[in-house]
């Protein structure tokens, strides 16, 4: 057998090789993940709370929109978290409102992610006008108080989940755009993308499978930080009467609801004010671990 013979590598070996590298790099972006005891605290968090919004049917012990009880009953062993304003079980309001501010979180996350990736990653590899171009609408956009923007928006539009969900995510995509567009600046005169255009790869398809790739650690980091900050959002519109509308539970429309029994019955506003404390930190401890387990240069 020749020298070259033996050196030489079959597709199918190629491709395992490929496969075993990619499986012992997510290992070990598994170990490093681990080690961070907070960070795993808060991904466990994160997926009870994702199970509680799966499962809320069976896990609500009343119905989240009827009244089952006097107005303001404080905690009992009946009723453990005690009756809102109305007189409808807070603990079964407050399970059903986890599903609101996920698919908020979630979605609008979503459709940040879907924006500001596209307008980054087109903005750092034409450069130029393009760049130019697109690089002012971001500057524009991250000038306007978010808040203020989000107020604004959502008072044009019927207040619905769906408007809630959208209005959110067209908003705050422009810190992902701006990630994305540095780190496609520092890819785009790398040797394996200067090889691509010189085989005529088409840009799609270079930005797609060479560069989106090699960004997508910082921008996954940077999504699960910023959906507690989603999530606060989302409860400020609700709690301003511009997000969710009753009877849908929703946390921030729980929080405006008890504000004005605060002295009498301060339960009703204290258990959503928690349950936004303890969903926004569980997302920032994942966003923390996250960090340090996708950074190369962590030590195992």
């Amino acid at each position: 057998m020749s020298i070259q013979a033996a050196t030489e590598e079959t597709p199918a070996q190629a491709i395992l090789e490929t496969g075993t590298a990619r499986r012992s790099e997510w290992s070990r972006v598994w170990r490093r993940f681990k080690r961070y005891k907070p960070g795993l605290a808060g991904a466990t968090l994160v997926i009870a709370l994702i199970l509680i919004a799966i499962f809320a049917p069976l896990i609500a012990p009343y119905s989240p929109t009827e009244k089952v009880g006097r107005r303001a009953t404080p905690p009992s062993a009946e009723f453990w978290l005690g009756l809102d304003e109305i007189g409808r079980d807070v603990l079964s309001r407050l399970i059903f409102g986890t599903r609101v501010a996920l698919i908020v979180g979630i979605g609008a996350m979503a459709i940040a992610l879907i924006i500001g990736v596209t307008i980054g990653a087109v903005a750092g590899y034409f450069g130029g006008t393009v760049d130019l171009a697109l690089s002012r609408v971001i500057d524009a956009l991250m000038a306007f108080p978010l808040l203020a923007l989000l107020i604004t928006l959502s008072a044009l539009f019927e207040p619905h989940l769906r408007t809630v969900v959208i209005v959110i995510g067209v908003t705050v995509w422009a810190s992902y755009a701006r990630v994305v567009r540095a780190e496609v600046l520092s890819l785009r005169e790398r040797d394996y993308v200067i090889a691509a255009r010189a085989i005529g790869a088409r840009s799609p398809r270079i930005i797609a499978r060479h560069m989106l790739p090699n960004v997508i650690g910082p921008v996954i980091v940077l999504a699960s930080l910023d959906v507690g900050s989603i999530i606060i959002l989302e409860s400020a519109l609700s709690f301003l009467g511009l997000g969710v509308q009753p009877p849908t539970p929703s946390w921030g429309g729980m929080l405006s609801a008890g504000r004005s029994l605060m002295r009498n019955a301060p339960h009703i506003a204290i258990a959503p004010g928690v349950a936004i404390t303890l969903t926004v930190l569980a997302f920032n401890l994942m966003g923390d671990g996250l960090r340090d387990a996708l950074d190369p240069r962590q030590r195992e």
